[in-house]
């Protein structure tokens, strides 16, 4: 009867606060994944700017504020935004001026697990009065990581090196979003005990990976999976299991992102 009792309170408190929340009608976002995410929970009729990265608004000629790593503060605040949502990244200088003209600013965090972006998207949902759909999205998308992970039976523990770019070599660590698909996947991270990624090809050899996953774009994929395929003591190279990735796509925290990676990487390793 208790249990009944607080479940009923639950559920009250959030069918209230989703009333209680204020719905906001124009958006500037500062981020690509989260300008994704806006379109992913058709909300993007709200966006009025982006930056320059953001391609899906920039097809819908959204206005562009914003490079990869400065937002033009004068327009921005000429678009008269009820929200600005931001990255970690963004300078806190820029948003303590942007609050000052009374614009709420809410910053997502780089997530650190695909718990947390999926957490971060039901937050971005209810601000935009897309609760529900960022909740169904978000379940399904769960659905679909089960499912993946039920296909991929492994004899043993493989032992992965998740790339990210090439100057300097960057390993995908623990406490990142991106560490939960080799975890998901049922692989060993072979960065599992560095707390930064910068790591040299020698520490790559050394650890002897059994897939390498290089997460790219165009001609620097290629060439970092040439330099990796000529060393035929390296598992990896042996086997042929050295895989491009799309950074657009691997690197961008979203629930339906981060699936689309896992069936890629999926395909790949099945494609065996």
């Amino acid at each position: 009867m208790k249990m009944k009792f607080l479940a009923t309170a639950l559920f009250i408190a959030v069918w209230v606060c989703s009333f209680a929340q204020k719905t906001y009608k124009r958006i500037v976002s500062l981020a690509p994944s989260l300008t994704q995410s806006l379109y992913y929970l058709e909300a993007q009729n709200n966006l009025v700017g982006c930056t320059s990265y953001c391609e899906a608004a920039k097809k819908d000629r959204k206005p562009i504020v914003a490079s990869a790593v400065k937002p033009n503060l004068e327009k921005i605040i000429s678009l008269k935004p009820d929200l600005v949502v931001v990255a970690g990244l963004t300078d806190p200088k820029d948003i303590e001026t942007l609050r000052k003209f009374g614009i709420r600013v809410e910053i997502f965090e780089s997530p650190t697990s695909f718990a947390g972006i999926c957490d971060q998207f039901v937050h971005l949902g209810l601000l935009v009065g897309q609760n529900e759909k960022a909740l169904a999205i978000v379940e399904g998308s769960k659905r679909k990581i089960s499912d993946i992970t039920a296909k991929i039976k492994w004899k043993g523990t493989p032992k992965v090196f998740f790339q990210i770019g090439a100057d300097p070599l960057f390993a995908v660590i623990p406490n990142t979003f991106m560490d939960d698909y080799i975890r998901f996947l049922g692989g060993e991270n072979i960065a599992k005990d560095l707390t930064h990624g910068t790591v040299g090809r020698e520490f790559v050899i050394a650890k002897n990976p059994d897939y390498i996953f290089i997460a790219t774009m165009g001609i620097v994929g290629e060439e970092e999976k040439k330099i990796w395929s000529k060393y035929p003591n390296l598992n990896a190279a042996r086997n042929n299991r050295i895989f491009i990735v799309d950074s657009d796509l691997a690197c961008q925290p979203t629930p339906i992102t981060f699936v689309q990676t896992m069936e890629v990487l999926q395909q790949k390793i099945l494609g065996q």
